[in-house]
This record gives structure tokens, sequence and C-alpha cells, in this order.
């Protein structure tokens, strides 16, 4: 190991956390360990020498990159992006079906051994490389194609997540008079089939329909026959996109300096209108039944391997793991930011908002329930039949209902809108990244965020069609699945866990955290979340079947090819990645996949003098 030498913090009291400059005196070259503002090589450091985030350097152009001002703005950030509308309507979904109060076993274990470690292990590794997306994963460059491929899935997200936005924006728009347009059965838009409420309940047969439904069907979507015929466009849905793109445009186009401020509005209200719906809930007749039916628990459901798949992949969606939202929020945070804390409130939040939406739901349900005589599990759904026919169905029923409902939309439109901004920047970040020089100005943010904004809402014009729900599911079915989560989780834990290794980034939080954290991260990292990943792929894949469409509609064949070549992209490129790495490498085969494997930081060339300590703690020359 070459002597080096170190301006430390320890030596020069004055704030010289810019001065951590390391020198090689086999190479002659030097790397930066920037304290606060993380790794970057000479060249970068020389770019942006001293100067305050968001400041420019007049000689060179490149602007710091910003940080977190407060502490409170990554929490707000971090809550919007892991709590979202499936807190809301899948996780209470889940959980009735699944055994009830049961059901949070199976979910606070897979919460306690896979979901909060490697929501740590995201959280810090943006926090300790400073970077989102493929520039991230710098650590194990042969795992770059981890982050292509998240912000792949994130972009696909994006162009199809703002129709529940565009949705809540019209049901809210529609819940502003004196009359909800979906308790009658007297619109240009009914058909002779349509019955209202109780009514529907009492009289139905296969040839009624509920007027909720036929305003969902025949009034918001103008649903068309088929997939394979989109029938025109729906304006009043291209209107409402407009509308949140341009709002969406507005809250981003200025960076984390203004986003940050936006996210406690997007996290701390919806709570406020949650709340003033459970508590008018709990006052209904019927609420009780609902509640107790939400959480009464049934054990026997954990023997259903089926409950385990369901509270596994539910923990990755609700902490919002793998899409690299995580990484890019913590990028964002000083480098000596305790995030190891952090992540356990942030964790306990989450999971505490789930349950807290499924008493306000549940207890609406149960009231909706006994009104019409029927089973909670009659008029119980998930997704977008929850929010979009079983919700306004009830409130129907209840006095003042289009102030309950217009509430409930508003609600669903604010936690959406914080989930679509940490999308927007999961996808821009990483490319900002890449061009500072050009992107990271203020003309260059307003310019880059308005083409990404246009560029996501012709993309997702199809789904302003007539046939634009089939689409939807398509995608929702196919592009973001719960086996492509899994297969994302299971190489983060491997490439940390074992390429990188567990010990190494043990030692990266402990420079960061300034005390080293107990094992139990680390052997989820290595083994229990490559373990438990491997069987919940193994699970999903004997049970999976294609997409087949609400009452009884079934999919062309090209339609599923399609969704099944969407599902397969992320993976091929996470394969094609790491296969380019190899092949720009120099060497022998085991020279360029150690090579591929050794953070940038810490190769000779970049004058590090960790590289021999870093390559012989891992033994990596045993594993070749």
């Amino acid at each position: 190991m070459s002597r080096d030498f170190q301006i430390r913090r320890d030596i020069f009291p004055v704030r010289y956390e810019l001065f951590l400059w390391t020198l090689d005196h086999r190479t002659g070259n030097i790397s930066y360990d920037g304290g606060q503002h993380g790794h970057m090589d000479m060249k970068e450091a020389q770019e942006t020498p001293f100067l305050k985030q968001g400041q420019q350097n007049t000689e060179t152009g490149i602007t710091k990159r910003d940080q977190w001002e407060r502490k409170t703005e990554f929490l707000m950030c971090a809550i919007s992006g892991a709590v979202g509308i499936g807190n809301i309507w899948r996780f209470p979904y889940l959980c009735y079906k699944n055994g009830g109060g049961a059901f949070l076993i199976p979910y606070l274990v897979f919460l306690v051994l896979v979901g909060l470690p490697m929501f740590i292990l995201e959280i810090g590794l943006g926090q300790y490389m400073q970077k989102a997306g493929f520039e991230l994963w710098n650590i194990c460059p042969i795992f770059k194609g981890l982050g292509v491929s998240a912000m792949c899935i994130t972009f696909i997200m994006n162009i199809y997540y703002v129709m529940v936005l565009n949705w809540s924006a019209f049901y809210f728009v529609m819940s502003l008079t004196s009359e909800l347009p979906w308790a009658t059965c007297d619109n240009e838009w009914n058909t002779p089939m349509c019955v209202t409420g109780a009514e529907y309940n009492s009289t139905s047969t296969n040839i009624t329909v509920d007027s909720t439904v036929e305003f969902w069907r025949y009034r918001t979507l103008q649903m068309s026959d088929s997939i394979e015929s989109p029938d025109g466009i729906v304006m009043e849905l291209v209107m409402c996109s407009i509308v949140v793109w341009i709002l969406l445009y507005l809250c981003v186009c200025r960076g984390i300096k203004v986003t940050g401020k936006i996210m406690y509005v997007t996290s701390l209200f919806p709570y406020v209108i949650l709340t003033i719906l459970l508590i008018r809930g709990v006052t209904l007749d019927g609420a009780k039944e609902g509640i107790k039916f939400y959480l009464e628990p049934n054990f026997a459901y954990l023997q259903n391997y089926q409950v385990w798949i369901d509270a596994g992949t539910q923990i990755l969606f609700s902490l919002g793991l793998t899409f690299g939202a995580m990484p890019m929020i913590g990028s964002y945070n000083k480098v000596h930011n305790n995030f190891y804390k952090d992540c356990f409130v942030i964790a306990a939040i989450n999971s505490l908002t789930s349950i807290y939406g499924g008493f306000a739901v549940f207890s609406i349900l149960g009231f909706m329930a006994k009104s019409q005589g029927v089973s909670i599990s009659e008029v119980a759904d998930a997704g977008p039949g929850l929010a979009f026919i079983t919700y306004p169905k009830a409130v129907t029923q209840m006095p003042a209902a289009p102030f309950w409902s217009s509430l409930f939309f508003l609600m669903l439109f604010v936690v959406g809108f914080g989930t679509q901004i940490v999308g927007i920047e999961t996808v821009v970040t990483p490319i900002v990244d890449l061009y500072p020089r050009r992107l990271r100005t203020v003309k260059g943010k307003l310019l880059f965020y308005g083409v990404f904004c246009v560029v996501s809402y012709i993309f997702g014009f199809v789904f302003l069609t007539k046939g634009g729900i089939y689409v939807f599911s398509l995608v929702d079915y196919y592009g973001a699945s719960g086996m492509l989560l899994v297969w994302q989780l299971m190489w983060e834990a491997i490439a940390i866990g074992w390429v990188v290794g567990a010990d190494y980034f043990y030692d990266a939080m402990e420079y960061m955290l300034g005390y080293r954290v107990g094992p139990w991260a680390r052997m989820s990292w290595r083994y229990l979340t490559p373990t438990l990943s491997i069987a919940l792929l193994v699970l999903q894949g004997l049970n999976f079947s294609l997409l087949s469409g609400a009452e009884g509609y079934e999919y062309p064949v090209g339609a599923h090819v399609f969704g099944t070549i969407l599902g397969l992209v992320p993976i091929l490129l996470l394969v094609f990645v790491a296969v380019w790495q190899i092949l720009r490498s120099s060497g022998s085969l085991i020279q360029r996949m150690k090579t591929i494997s050794t953070p940038v930081f810490d190769r000779p060339h970049h004058g590090s003098s960790t590289s021999n300590e870093f390559m012989k703690k891992r033994k990596f020359d045993t594993i070749f």
C-alpha cells in the first residue's frame, strides 16, 4: 500500500471538508474524499471548486449539485415516494383477502427480513455515491444495468401512472355539483340496463348495470369494445392530462430546491383528508362490521403460499424498492446524514399509513354493505375498481355526498401527484448528472424538464383513447409486475452483498454514520434477500397466467406478446449492459471481471490507496 498524504478535519478544525484530498505517490494522481459532498475524481473537483450548492463555476460552466436544504425535505420526499395510492387501494384489499389481521404476520416478516434492510441499502447507496440511476452503480460497474433497467421501469410507470391522476382530477371536478352524476340513471351516457344503488343489489340480474359502473365505463373511459379498437380520444381526459403535466412541470422544473418545498404539501395534506374521511367513516352505521371484516385474523390463510407472495410483493411496491427512487432521494443528502435512523422512521410511517388507510376504506365499505343488505366481500374491491367504482358508489348513500366525494378524490390526486414527482426526478436526475454542464443550469433544467414532460405526454397519449383502459391494464400487468421487481431486488442484494461485499458497504455506512450498525442488514443482503427473492420468483413463475380483462374479456395474442416484450426489456438491459462492460474492458476475462466489479473511485488509476485493501477484504481473487 502506498504512503498517503491527507489533509484531515481533525488537524484543521476550520470547515475544510472540501480539502479532503488523497495523494498516491506511486502515480501522482489525486483523489477526493469529499466529506459531505461525496466522492469525486480530480477532474470533477476541479470543475466545481469551493462552490455552494446550485452555484455555477464561471470558468467551466459546471453548477454544483443541489442537496436538501433541510432534513425534513428529505423525509417528506421519501415519504411521498414510498406512500402512494397503493397504500389506499391495494394494501387494505390484500389484508382482507389474505386472512385479515393474519396477513400482517407475513407482511412484517418480509418487512424486517427484506424490505427494511434493502430500503437502508438503497438510501445509503445513493447518499454514499451522491449519484442516481446508472451512475449510482459506479460502485460496481458490471451492474450498471440495474440503474438503466430501473429508469426504464420508472419511465414506463410515469407515462401510465399519470392516468390515475387524470381520472382523480376528472372525478374531483365532477364532484363539484349538488348531485353526483353517477348517482342517477337519467344521464345521456346511461343505458336502459342502468339501475342505482340499493336498487341494483335488490333487483340486479345479468342484464342490469350499476349507475356507478356505467359512469366509469361510458362517461369517464368511454370504453371501446377491445384493445384493437381505440375509437378516438376522450377529450376530457386529454385536457386533464395537459393540466396535470403542466402542474408537474411547474413543480419539477427548478429542481429539488422547489420540489423539496412542494413535498411538504404532497406528504402531509393527504393525512389531513384521510383523517377527516376516517372520522366520518367510523360514525356511519356498519363501520364496526367493516373494520372487523378488515382486521379479523384467520390464521388458516398462512398455509397458503399465495399469501406470502402477496406480502413480499406488497413490501416492494409499498417501500418503492428497485424503482431507483430511493437512491435518487438519498443522493441529495449530505454524506454524513444519519440515514439509518431515517429509514426506520420512513418505513414505520409507510406501514402505519397502509393500516390507517384501511380503517378509512373499510369503515365506508361496512356502511355500504349494511345499507344494501349484502356481505362486505361483495362490495370490496382493489385498484381502480375500489377508487372509481366502489367508493363513489358508497358516498352516494351518504349525506352531503358531493363534499365527501370531492375530498376523497382530492386526496387521491395529491397522493399520486407526490409519487409522480418522485418518479420524474428518478428518471431525470441521472441524465442531469451525466451532463451537468448543460443540464444543471437554470436554463438547462427548464428546457430539459419541459422536453421530458412533453415526451412523456406523447408516449402516454395511447391511454387517452377509448381503448386506453385495455392498454393501461396490459402495461400495469406486464411492465411493472411483481416478478420484475423481485428480479431487480435479487440482483441488487447480490451486487452489494457478494460482489462489492457487505463488509465493504458496512465500512461505507460507518464512514457516513460515524458508528457501525449491527449485522442484521448485512445478513439480509448476503443471504435472506437473495434466498427469499429466488423463492418468490419460483412461486410466481409457477403460478403465472396471462392477463385476462374484466367480464371475461380475452386479450389478443399480439397484446400478450407486446406485454411480454415490455416485461423482458428491463431484464435484457441488465444482461446487455453487463456484457457491454465486459467487452469494453481490457485484459483477460478474469482481469476484466475484476475491473468492472471494483468501485470506480477505488481503482488504482483513480489514485486511491484503498484498492488493494478493498480487493483483499472481498477475497476477490479466490472467487475467480
